[in-house]
């Protein structure tokens, strides 16, 4: 049996009321908190940086789980570490040394994460899985919430999950976009043991029923 996280995504929320969110999040169940940091640039969309992520950690004890849509991921991992980052996931298709920037989020005290694009294939990723935490698939394009649901991507799912099982790796499989009540199940026993669902949680009007639906699931 896999144990389920859900790590609900704040990038629909209040901006003015984050730590709220991050309070109402904790109180709900949730496993940890998704970040949404975008840089206008790696995707046509800008949110926050290091100062509010260290704002957000003053109102939780949950993991933070920052998510770097940003072209330089690797300019920034001190940053964040100092910010109170629990994991850093960064994008494959980012503009740096991807091996030597997944190092630099370990040295700084942090859990990796590698992020794969909806066009981007699986075998993308896969030398880099042994310095990674988590590989996240988008189930979405970045940059915006509230997008539909992928289903290509459950292929994609199941294709890392067997390469991680047959290798023997340590590497869990997150999935982020678009995930709701009718998709979690299916996504889960594609082989994903983390889901990042946004607007299903945030929007719902109840966040703490919304979680445990997602959880009975």
């Amino acid at each position: 049996m896999r144990e389920i996280r859900i790590s609900p995504s704040i990038l629909n929320a209040d901006f003015a009321d984050l730590g709220k969110v991050a309070e109402e999040l904790e109180q709900a169940g949730a496993d940890a908190i998704h970040l949404d940091v975008m840089d206008g640039h790696f995707v046509r969309n800008i949110t926050f940086g290091p100062a509010a992520v260290g704002a957000i950690r003053r109102h939780t004890s949950l993991p933070l789980e920052v998510h770097l849509m940003i072209e330089r991921p690797d300019l920034y991992v001190e940053q964040f570490g100092d910010a109170g980052s629990d994991m850093l996931i960064m994008h494959r298709e980012s503009s740096c040394d991807i091996g030597e920037t997944l190092d630099s989020i370990r040295k700084n005290g942090m859990k990796t994460g590698l992020a794969l694009n909806p066009d981007s294939e699986a075998r993308s990723g896969f030398r880099f899985l042994p310095k990674t935490d988590m590989l996240l698939i988008m189930s979405v394009y970045p940059g915006f919430g509230g997008q539909k649901f992928i289903r290509k991507s459950l292929a994609k799912i199941k294709s890392c999950r067997e390469y991680i099982r047959e290798r023997g790796l340590k590497t869990i499989i997150g999935v982020d976009g678009g995930i709701d009540h009718e998709n979690a199940g299916s996504v889960i026993e594609a082989g994903a043991v983390e889901i990042a669902p946004g607007t299903a949680i945030i929007s719902s009007g109840n966040i703490k029923k919304a979680i445990r639906e997602l959880r009975d699931l």
